[in-house]
């Protein structure tokens, strides 16, 4: 009954695309674009082992870092993830184990943290990483990120929906330990995707769907870019002790509406955030209040040619006042059209692209270069994106950078040297 229920809502789906929906959405949601059997990048790609189903990945630059929460069970994310609306398993996924990486940009090793004070479930999705002011640049962090967990009702029984909150953990650089310091629920938080950490204690958490369960509604919200239906939401926690996770928890909404919200991620200044409008394929860049009192604010919008996930922002350490790479990356599904009827099928192939945003030369606007783009073969799904610069020495004065890129269906994080 559930596959035939996909099917129909396929089959609306597809209703929806071709006969209401202009250009822009069907361009962006990949209905006109192909890939061949073969259709895979050329590029040499390496493949960073156990890595499975890491959705987000952030670069620490103070410690020559990147950090990932990671699945781990290739089983659970088939069974059980509500940002995709599938709730079918939710007696495993509260034996789920999810874990924090940290990945070695060097060595392309991967090593996951071992928890303190903490015992799941944890069902990873977006995360954010910030120093921690009260050690030396680049010794120690604080990690939030989101934890899907199914709810439990008074019997014990898990689900059927879930109750998803954050985790805020603290991590101290070159240890093999990461330590749980609270979780936290509030109202607000209903479909959380991404979080932003402007400090310890103020946090950004985008919800990504107004309607939880597959139906018309939530195709209507994915489709029609002016279903503004989705937030942002600002976490003030008056501690980061708590017993409870409601425990000195205030928030607010500081962005609406917006469609389709989705990733997070910091910008060129302390105050600069990107935030990603997924199905509608638009980056945006806005500003959130220095001193944590009024709303956040849009100053810019970027058009894509597909979905925007997971937003970062490189910056180039080898820059000069003639040549600076810096720029933005957006990673997303080239078919996203196709993600309701593959999410289920663990041999399933959903092509990504990862697109290179940098200011225009001698202009206004910006320009927007697709730097990696496979029918996923050697990656399957995309939902972040990171640059780490190389010297330029090492490459004979070529600017070039390592692409280290990741996916919430991906059976391994990838990485390969692109051109900058």
């Amino acid at each position: 009954m559930r596959l035939l229920s996909l099917s129909l809502l396929g089959a609306l789906l597809g209703y929806l695309l071709y006969s209401l929906a202009p250009y822009r959405t069907l361009t962006v949601l990949g209905a006109l674009r192909k890939y061949p059997d073969g259709m895979v990048a050329k590029d040499e790609v390496i493949v960073i082992p156990d890595t499975v189903h890491c959705e987000d990945l952030h670069y620490h630059a103070s410690s020559g870092t990147l950090f990932t929460a990671c699945e781990d069970n290739s089983e659970t994310r088939f069974k059980w993830f509500p940002p995709l609306a599938n709730f079918d398993d939710p007696e495993l996924a509260g034996k789920a184990r999810g874990s924090i990486h940290v990945i070695d940009p060097r060595t392309l090793t991967s090593r996951r943290l071992k928890f303190e004070n903490f015992d799941g479930p944890f069902i990873t999705h977006g995360i954010d990483v910030i120093p921690d002011s009260e050690w030396t640049d680049g010794e120690a962090v604080y990690i939030f990120a989101v934890n899907h967990v199914p709810e439990t009702q008074a019997s014990g029984a898990k689900g059927p929906d879930a109750r998803s909150q954050l985790e805020v953990f603290h991590h101290v650089i070159k240890s093999s330990t990461i330590r749980h310091l609270r979780s936290v629920w509030h109202p607000l938080i209903r479909t959380p995707n991404d979080v932003f950490a402007q400090s310890p204690t103020s946090i950004y958490v985008t919800n990504d769907h107004q309607y939880r369960h597959h139906g018309l509604m939530r195709a209507l919200e994915d489709v029609y870019f002016s279903a503004k239906w989705t937030d942002l939401v600002h976490i003030r926690l008056d501690s980061l002790k708590a017993a409870d996770s409601s425990t000195g928890v205030t928030a607010s909404v500081a962005l609406s509406p917006m469609h389709n919200n989705n990733g997070l991620g910091h910008g060129r200044t302390e105050n600069e955030i990107l935030i990603s409008s997924c199905t509608s394929g638009i980056l945006h860049i806005g500003q959130v209040p220095a001193n944590n009192i009024g709303n956040v604010t849009i100053s810019e919008s970027i058009e894509l040619d597909h979905i925007a996930d997971n937003p970062t922002y490189f910056k180039d350490p080898y820059a000069t006042s003639n040549d600076d790479r810096s720029g933005f990356l957006e990673a997303g599904l080239a078919r996203a059209v196709d993600l309701a009827s593959t999410q289920r099928d663990p041999t399933a192939k959903d092509p990504v692209m990862v697109t290179y945003i940098t200011p225009a030369k001698g202009a206004a606007g910006w320009e927007k270069r697709i730097i990696f783009e496979d029918d996923g073969t050697r990656l399957r799904s995309v939902s972040a994106a990171v640059l780490i610069a190389i010297d330029p020495k090492e490459e004979s004065g070529a600017r070039k950078a390592r692409l280290f890129i990741t996916g919430f269906l991906s059976k391994n994080m990838v990485v390969l040297k692109v051109d900058l």
